[in-house]
């Protein structure tokens, strides 16, 4: 139940600069804490003792801020960093390396009794206050940036902002150690910003010389009209 809590603990040191020792982790980091309370839920609730799973459930929320649904499939290393408000519901299903900041929520938008909350794959991040909800899957290695609302699917190595979420960048994962931090690739935006200002400079100066041309078909329209008028 507890097996691999050595890379538990250690994926914490790799993914927050503030951990100086990973006694630091093991005492202090809510995350981590939570984490364990769910996977001993997690046992209790696929041993069919739900009581008593939802009561250790409900034990960990008190105790770390971070409500994890017992019956959530949650894989190796996740790192919930500050931990605060994080929601995830009972069909959740997250794999290996995912980061989640403080007011995530895993939700699902119907009462029907099946799959109803998000598949998130390997390597996903997802920034602080976002909100997915639905039974789709946010592929591998996708970013969800700061207080968006997902409600579709993400593709893998996608970068996702906004309400309702919108796909702002896709490609390849630069290197296998990638991370940005609330899921916001900040030079990737700076670039894709620097770009969007000299097209729409382009744009702007095309507009310009069409409505240049237009007023002066106006005037050489209005010149012929009082020609013939006089």
């Amino acid at each position: 139940m507890y097996d691999h809590l050595y890379d538990e603990i250690h994926s914490y040191v790799d993914r927050d600069p503030a951990v100086r020792s990973l006694w630091e982790v093991f005492f202090t980091y809510p995350g981590f804490h939570a984490v364990l309370w769910h996977q001993l839920a997690h046992w209790l609730h696929g041993h069919r003792l739900y009581f008593i799973a939802r009561v250790i459930s409900a034990l960990g929320r008190w105790l770390t801020g971070i409500d994890i649904h017992p019956g959530a499939q949650i894989g190796r290393r996740l790192f919930i960093d500050h931990g605060t408000g994080v929601v995830i519901g009972e069909t959740t299903i997250i794999g290996d390396d995912v980061t989640l900041y403080q007011g995530v929520t895993l939700g699902g938008t119907t009462l029907e009794k099946g799959k109803r909350h998000p598949t998130l794959e390997d390597g996903v991040i997802i920034g602080s206050g976002a909100q997915v909800l639905g039974p789709f899957t946010v592929g591998a290695n996708a970013r969800i940036g700061a207080n968006s609302v997902v409600l579709k699917e993400v593709p893998p190595c996608a970068t996702v902002i906004g309400i309702p979420g919108r796909v702002v960048r896709t490609g390849k994962l630069r290197d296998g150690k990638c991370f940005d931090a609330y899921g916001t690739p900040v030079k990737d935006f700076d670039d894709a910003t620097a770009a969007l200002d000299t097209e729409l400079k382009r744009d702007f100066e095309i507009l310009k010389g069409q409505i240049a041309e237009l007023e002066a078909r106006i005037e050489k329209l209005s010149r012929t009209r009082e020609d013939e008028d006089a």
